[in-house]
């Protein structure tokens, strides 16, 4: 079973991209690389427990097990030690990434109360896109009764375009909501 967003980008969004920024080549149009989901989870410092809940989440969000990532210097101020486990991250790549964008897309992101669209201005200048998600909790896999803490994460689309301007396009023509 193919995914519905994989195949309108190869039917019909990257022929566009094609025509549009007159590209030689297949392989010049932008497409999709990875999708990184990322959960800090500051208060792991004194509760453990709260990095299992959000590994649990991020799990059940993502379809696979998260990876746990820990501090690269200690910061007193934080209370933090090096090697401390403090967040965890997913990087979802082939068809659950098209599976996640399209779950983003369409369903996720209408659930966000009073939304307006995403920003234009989150690119970082080399095609790449980053969203902050302030609760897990538009997310359809997450049981409403079973969250403890509500917890924001980060969403990185990583692309192949060279320009944001590329990376908007194809993001735009793949259906993501640009606030007007």
């Amino acid at each position: 079973m193919e995914n519905r967003l994989k195949a309108k980008y190869e039917n019909e969004v990257r022929p566009a991209l094609i025509e549009k920024f007159n590209c030689s080549s297949i392989m010049q149009a932008p497409k999709l690389e990875k999708i990184v989901l990322n959960m800090g989870v500051g208060d792991a410092t004194t509760n453990s427990k709260n990095l299992d809940e959000a590994v649990e989440e991020l799990g059940l969000i993502a379809g696979q097990k998260p990876l746990i990532t820990k501090a690269h210097k200690s910061i007193a101020g934080f209370r933090l030690r090096e090697g401390m486990a403090i967040g965890a991250k997913v990087t979802l790549r082939g068809t659950r990434m098209y599976e996640f964008l399209d779950k983003l897309i369409n369903v996720s992101l209408p659930r966000v109360r009073d939304f307006h669209g995403v920003s234009n201005k989150a690119f970082d200048g080399r095609g790449n896109y980053t969203l902050g998600i302030k609760e897990q909790l538009i997310f359809p896999e997450i049981n409403f009764d079973n969250v403890k803490r509500v917890r924001g994460l980060d969403v990185v689309i990583v692309t192949t375009a060279n320009t944001d301007e590329e990376s908007h396009e194809m993001l735009a023509q793949l259906g993501m909501p640009f606030a007007k």
